[in-house]
């Protein structure tokens, strides 16, 4: 039935479906995996299901010019899908389906280089070089984050500086900001510098790691 809905209803004829190598989830007697004893004796069907479908951006975006036609910047990957058939609580049997997820960079080179100068210490403050490319809308809300190696989060930093506000030099390649000696881990480490564009509102540069 799904197969057949799915040839003639155009919303679902993009979606996608890993191979069904469990048995029927549907109808079982309560609190077992025997299929339906009832008078009904309903027979047994795959009613429980998961779908997936990727949105092509590339569709709506390609009108502004943002991402390439050809390429979608999100892939998925059934990993397994099975059914449990231990639970018993109900006459389905659930399902679960676990998918690897990758999302490819919207732009190929950075919009913002950044290089930690110097020795960096808790003993002195220490200064961050970084250049944008010309085209990069920067915003006084901007800032640079002193990031562990191993960060999940953008608000995993040890600490930031105001692009603006922290800013002690500039000339046309490049600008200069601080960050306080105070701020530094006296533990040390391998740590990395990340630029937080506020109008992105994303990450838009990211150093090579040093040592603290």
């Amino acid at each position: 039935q799904l197969n057949m809905a799915k040839k003639k209803e155009a919303f679902l004829k993009e979606f996608k479906e890993g191979p069904l190598l469990f048995r029927p989830t549907y109808k079982f007697d309560l609190y077992s995996d025997v299929y339906d004893t009832s008078e009904k004796k309903r027979k047994p069907a795959w009613t429980d299901r998961i779908l997936w479908k990727v949105k092509n951006l590339s569709e709506d975006e390609s009108k502004e010019g943002e991402l390439p036609k050809e390429e979608n910047p999100i892939s998925v990957t059934l990993n397994n899908y099975i059914s449990h058939m231990d639970y018993g609580i109900s006459d389905h049997k659930p399902v679960t389906g676990t998918f690897k997820l990758e999302m490819k960079p919207l732009v190929s080179d950075a919009l913002v280089v950044l290089n930690a100068e110097g020795e960096w210490s808790a003993e002195h403050d220490v200064l961050i070089r970084y250049s944008a490319v010309p085209e990069f809308p920067s915003s006084a809300w901007d800032w640079i984050g002193l990031f562990q190696v191993n960060f999940r989060h953008v608000k995993d930093y040890v600490t930031y500086a105001w692009v603006e506000d922290d800013e002690i030099s500039y000339n046309r390649d490049s600008k200069q900001v601080y960050m306080s000696a105070s701020e530094i881990p006296e533990t040390g480490g391998e740590f990395l510098l990340c630029y937080y564009s506020n109008n992105l509102q994303s990450i838009v540069g990211i150093s090579e790691p040093f040592q603290v």
